[in-house]
């Protein structure tokens, strides 16, 4: 029998099975689109702005609504309160997240079309240490913006960090913080490679009993025939 450790080496570098090839490449296909929609979506709502401002960031820049008129207001009122002006400059992890998504596709093409069982780890690993990190990042910025807050600020309030998820009170504002189409892409791609790397998980340790019990089988049987006297 072989020693486990060993077992699961020789099965990492196993062929992927054919169905998963398929499935893994269709799935890149909501990862491209994610540069289609705004994976996050900010609502300010007030008295004075009933219809609210939006604020939604992509992949690659950020947007306001209304035609980038709701982001000219949303900076003008952070001008009061002494809050970094919201622009592509300030939004500096927007320059390497699109590089990151499309080399997650990149890989994912490849280990579709000539990847083994250790190559399809290597994507569930990437993709989830880009997710984690950009939401980690996305969090600590919206940090930074509601505590480094200029002094000389016309008007004061105390430092505060803008809702993540949900929503928060903040002076006479109503702030919403939501993920949005963009971010339900990217959960599609990295939940279908997940369960992908399940399945072979899975149906590997199943091969790799069967095909032990067969070997311990068959020993069975030479031990059995070598003892038995010839006639």
């Amino acid at each position: 029998m072989k020693h486990p450790l060993n077992a699961f080496y020789e099965f990492l570098d196993r062929p992927l099975f054919g169905r998963s090839r398929i499935v893994l490449a269709l799935l890149v296909i909501p990862l491209v689109l994610t540069f289609s929609a705004p994976l996050w979506r900010i609502e300010l709502h007030a008295p004075q702005y009933p219809q609210g401002l939006t604020l939604d960031i992509y992949a690659y820049t950020v947007e306001g609504g209304n035609h980038g008129q709701h982001l000219s207001e949303i900076n003008n009122l952070n001008h009061y309160i002494g809050m970094h002006k919201i622009d592509r400059a300030e939004l500096s992890d927007l320059d390497w997240l699109p590089f990151a998504l499309g080399a997650i596709a990149l890989m994912s093409l490849r280990c579709a079309a000539i990847g083994k069982v250790r190559d399809l780890i290597d994507v569930v690993v990437v993709i989830s240490y880009v997710t984690l990190f950009a939401l980690g990042r996305y969090a600590y910025k919206m940090y930074s913006f509601g505590h480094n807050l200029n002094p000389d600020a016309p008007v004061k309030v105390a430092p505060f960090t803008p809702p993540l998820l949900g929503t928060k009170q903040i002076a006479n504002f109503t702030s919403t913080s939501l993920p949005q189409l963009g971010t339900l892409f990217v959960g599609i791609f990295a939940t279908g490679a997940a369960l992908l790397l399940v399945w072979h998980l899975v149906a590997g340790r199943r091969a790799a009993v069967r095909l032990e019990a067969r070997a311990d089988r068959a020993l069975a049987q030479g031990s059995t025939a070598a003892e038995s006297p010839v006639r």
